[in-house]
């Protein structure tokens, strides 16, 4: 077994160079980076393209130049960088400039302290990008709902609609101080103390569902994921291909624990709902 994890595949750090930083709303923090390990990044045919940011541990001290598989041989797994997953708000390849968007929840975890704090010259590494969606020319309409976690994402896909799209998008914020402005006709909705999702639920699944054959993108914490996923699969019967849904985050788990039990909830959920009772 130890064998068969040294052989596997490490894929090889960037690393991005702090360009500027603006708060875009009090809870979202814009992060722009640049830099030579920029060269040649392969973004550009999704519109949920993601990358793994690697978070040093305090006290460690690892590789000049920094290597993930140097890492994974030389040092014990509770060294190993953390590993947070963020969506590219957008890629600007003429420029060589790969604009992140973090929520910050004041000192809370640790990518959104970095990004509060981050300033021109600071170095971060991660590897990516990967990605799996992008709004489909051939679909009558387009449904895009989704928290914070899922507005880089959503706003990237609006910006890449086709020319006079049916579009349906909506997105749950805390309150107003958190709508974005110039990211297109979305419906903000305000959680307003209540559940991650549950707002946003009721108002998607009080809309009109229009005729023809949709695609849509549902993103964001699992649980309102899970129900939305539902609500398309069973009650209106959108074949899954049609379908980019996933929970980006988990009510009451760090992303360490959410993505060691990601792969078995989704293919529980997935068989409950292909098989509903």
């Amino acid at each position: 077994m130890a064998e068969a994890r040294r052989e596997r595949r490490v894929q090889q750090a960037r690393r991005g160079v702090v360009v500027r930083g603006e708060w875009v709303t009090p809870g979202m923090r814009r992060v722009v980076l640049g830099g030579d390990g920029l060269a040649g990044f392969p973004a550009g045919e999704w519109t949920d393209h993601y990358i793994k940011i690697l978070f040093p541990r305090e006290g460690v001290a690892y590789p000049e130049p920094f290597d993930m598989g140097r890492i994974r041989e030389e040092l014990p797994r509770e060294d190993w960088p953390v590993t947070r997953t963020y969506t590219v708000r957008r890629w600007d390849a003429e420029a060589g400039e790969l604009t992140v968007d973090f929520v910050v929840h004041g000192t809370e975890g640790i990518a959104g302290p970095w990004a509060a704090a981050a300033e021109p010259g600071d170095v971060i590494h991660f590897v990516g990008p990967g990605g799996a969606y992008a709004p489909s020319p051939d679909a009558d309409w387009h449904l895009l709902a989704g928290d914070e976690s899922a507005l880089p994402a959503i706003s990237a896909a609006l910006e890449r609609m086709p020319e006079n799209a049916d579009v349906r998008a909506f997105v749950e914020v805390a309150g107003p101080d958190e709508e974005q402005s110039g990211i297109g006709n979305v419906t903000w909705i305000h959680r307003n103390g209540r559940r991650p999702g549950e707002a946003l639920t009721e108002t998607v699944r009080g809309m009109d569902f229009p005729a023809g054959t949709p695609h849509a993108f549902v993103h964001g914490e699992a649980g309102f994921v899970k129900d939305l996923r539902r609500w398309l699969r069973v009650d209106h019967g959108v074949p899954r291909e049609l379908l980019s849904v996933s929970g980006y985050w988990r009510l009451g788990h760090d992303e360490d624990g959410w993505q060691a039990s990601k792969t078995e909830w989704n293919a529980a959920v997935e068989a409950e709902q292909e098989n509903p009772a």
